[in-house]
């Protein structure tokens, strides 16, 4: 970690040695100095009631209930209008989408914003990993769509927020441990607690420390992660200071995708280069991150965050040695990123005109640093190590984006609307200048003000309708403006960001059973970024014209006695309203011509439905070993998904079942708890997720066949 990282600390812990001890208050439950932004909706029940923005929260206890606790699309099926996909591939992370938004991505995520206790696990260019969100510790995910997400800054077609338990008393001790097919299993601890007294309380403290590892369910796809994640938090007179940790180091093999032969062949199977160059992945990351707020009096009160961290990334590619000249970025990827930010916000509350007034205003600045070199990966016909270099350079990406949020609400009426600024800047300095491979060093700047308005209504005690309307602004990350289209030096200067407007409109209700929600949306874009060219080593994006989304999203979850059901149902038609060209061969542009993508074409790697379902029972059954038993039967249906811009191949909708059970027992200080699951109970052979526009045809990653997992965790409380 770099000086300035390292400096926030004594900054941000300063303020809680300067005022005396009190009976600590409770948390924000809008997440406080934690939360980038104030997004009125999230945080409690009566908060998302009564907001105007569209906002799921997963309680923890709902993410961990009866899974394995490895993977965040566990546990996040019943969101409406997110698309989280397990790829069965811990070399390139989940591929997650918000109403399309992020659909694009080969690898980690795109075009959704990602937090965990407000330290962003996006860099300021937009890509990001949902790998360390801490699901062992998590108090709660929320999970922001619509309008209202652009506040989160560039790419934010969405995102999703994890904050983690605040330690208590009593004191917690969690440890558990949970299998699966295919070799998997994980293990975790946590302890939760609170030093001092009652009368004089002192640091809160979460620590969550876990391990986890898989065969793979295909040959090459092995693979095992180590995580440790720790909060500290203390109260002082009106305010809080809160302290956080997390280092996170993971091995994976890359077994690649499938073409539509392969895959048809088996769903088991590797291609042959995944194994011919042994593709694999290592990460490593550490970061800090501190908060402070302090109430100033009279309704006004000052939030600061700060953080810093590292992340080396060493990958082996399956690049033919025929595609690494000169001018090929090689196929072993060395990344060494360094990371700060912070972000400083004030925050004022009263009454005026009747109602409640939320004003805020704040000022959020990050910054990355990469130092990325490229090399073959081979040394003569020795394939899968480390070659002759062919990238060295300096990737910065900065961002300083101010922001104003108000509110005014009463009993029957809500009005918001924020505006945010966003300025981000993209310098690279290129070190490899050596024969026909030129100066790649280059420079780029996006800006753009991105206002939304939103407002709720009361209709009747139990029905709400909302209606939201705003700007979005997506960059092109630092790898997606790398390299021109037709092969010169330099950075993409002709690659621009995307620029759209998004409405949405709904109803939600609510009485003694539970809840519902629909919403219909529609998402107006310009200037789509779209891959030109992937093939030969080199990825090169284009901006594609307009697009057109819209859909329709149900969600319900209600209480009958002793069942309970929860339903979560997307449509989405997103559509090129502009014809493009596209490469589909190597030396494109220029020797070989390009292909017309028409007018019309669905967007690829977005399901036109999605539907989640599930019945939960808990029968109170009689017996120290039955008590607390809940029986789960899921079904997830995934429409067709169309795997590149020409729509040449698409993968089958398919719907899988599945069904668990857990228990729990608890005797004075001590609960036991169990899980037993079958996932895709009928053997279904489908596509987990698709590749999109892969230039070797490689479209298709294969889901789990039927597997049997289960677990057990033992909680002593002191």
């Amino acid at each position: 970690m770099q000086v300035r990282s390292l400096v926030l600390f004594p900054l941000a812990v300063l303020p809680a040695w300067l005022h005396a001890q009190t009976t600590p208050q409770p948390p924000e439950s809008d997440g406080g100095a934690l939360a980038p932004v104030v997004i009125t909706g999230s945080g409690s029940a009566d908060q998302r009631w009564r907001g105007a923005a569209t906002v799921d929260v997963v309680d923890g206890s709902e993410l961990r209930a009866g899974q394995l606790q490895i993977n965040l699309s566990e546990g996040l099926g019943r969101v409406p209008g997110l698309v989280i996909r397990n790829r069965e591939n811990y070399a390139q992370d989940l591929q997650v989408s918000i109403r399309g938004y992020g659909a694009r991505s080969t690898f980690g995520v795109r075009g959704v914003r990602l937090f965990v206790d407000g330290i962003p696990a996006s860099a300021p260019d937009g890509s990001g990993q949902a790998a360390n969100f801490p699901l062992g510790s998590a108090d709660r995910i929320e999970v922001v769509r619509g309008p209202f997400a652009a506040l989160y800054g560039a790419s934010s077609g969405g995102a999703i927020l994890a904050y983690t338990q605040d330690g208590g008393r009593p004191g917690e001790l969690r440890v558990g441990a949970a299998m699966g097919a295919n070799g998997l299993w994980r293990f975790s601890t946590q302890v939760t607690g609170q030093t001092g007294t009652t009368e004089a309380p002192g640091w809160s403290y979460t620590l969550d420390v876990g391990k986890f590892a898989t065969d793979g369910a295909r040959p090459q796809s092995a693979a095992d992660r180590t995580s440790a994640n720790v909060k500290l938090s203390r109260a002082h007179d009106g305010g809080r200071t809160v302290i956080l940790f997390n280092q996170q180091r993971s091995f994976a093999l890359d077994p690649l995708g499938l073409s539509r032969t392969e895959f048809e062949a088996s769903d088991e199977a590797t291609t042959f280069s995944a194994t011919q160059f042994n593709t694999r992945k290592s990460v490593s990351q550490s970061q800090l991150g501190l908060a402070w707020d302090q109430a100033l009096g009279g309704g006004h009160k000052l939030e600061l965050m700060g953080y810093g961290g590292t992340r080396q990334v060493v990958q082996y590619q399956s690049i033919p040695t025929g595609a690494q000249g000169i001018t090929s970025s090689g196929g072993v990827i060395d990344l060494d990123r360094s990371y700060w930010g912070w972000n400083g916000r004030w925050r004022w509350s009263g009454e005026a005109a009747s109602g409640r007034v939320n004003l805020s205003a704040g000022l959020a600045s990050d910054r990355q640093t990469d130092e990325r070199k490229g090399y073959q990966n081979f040394v003569g016909t020795t394939l899968g190590v480390q070659g002759a270099l062919r990238r060295d350079e300096t990737n910065r990406a900065t961002t300083l984006d101010p922001y104003v949020q108000g509110e005014w609400s009463s009993e029957r009426i809500t009005l918001s609307a924020g505006v945010r600024r966003v300025n981000t800047d993209y310098t690279s300095s290129d070190r490899f200048i050596t024969g026909a491979n030129g100066n790649d060093s280059g420079e780029k700047s996006f800006g753009a003000t991105l206002p939304v308005i939103g407002a709720r209504w009361q209709l009747s005690p139990g029905l709400q309708a909302f209606a939201n309307v705003g700007k979005g602004l997506e960059i092109p990350t630092l790898n997606e403006v790398a390299y021109q289209s037709n092969g010169a030096a330099g950075f993409n200067t002709a690659l621009n960001a995307a620029r759209s407007t998004s409405a949405e409109v709904g109803l939600r209700g609510r009485n003694g059973a539970g809840l519902w929600n629909a919403t219909v949306f529609d998402i107006r874009t310009d200037n789509e970024i779209v891959v030109q060219n992937n093939t030969g080593g080199r990825s090169t994006f284009q901006n594609a014209g307009r697009t057109k989304r819209q859909g329709v999203e149900l969600s319900a979850e209600y209480g009958l006695d002793t069942v309970t059901l929860t339903t979560a149902y997307t449509y989405i038609k997103a559509r090129y309203r502009d014809s493009f060209l596209t490469c589909t061969v190597t030396q494109c542009p220029g020797v070989n011509p390009q292909v017309l993508v028409p007018a019309g074409n669905a967007m690829p790697g977005i399901p036109g439905q999605q539907l989640f379902a599930q019945i939960a029972w808990a029968p109170n059954l009689a017996g120290s070993w039955a008590a607390g038993s809940v029986f789960t039967l899921e079904a997830r249906h995934t429409g067709r998904v169309f795997v590149n811009d020409l729509n040449s191949d698409a993968a089958a909708a398919h719907t899988l079942f599945s069904i668990g059970a857990r228990f729990e027992q608890t005797t004075g200080a001590w609960t036991w708890r169990e899980f037993i699951r079958i996932d895709n109970l009928t053997d279904r052979k489908h596509a987990g997720s698709v590749i999109v526009n892969d230039g070797n045809s490689r479209f298709f990653e294969p889901g789990l066949g039927r597997s049997l997992s289960a677990g057990v965790e033992l909680t002593r409380r002191f």
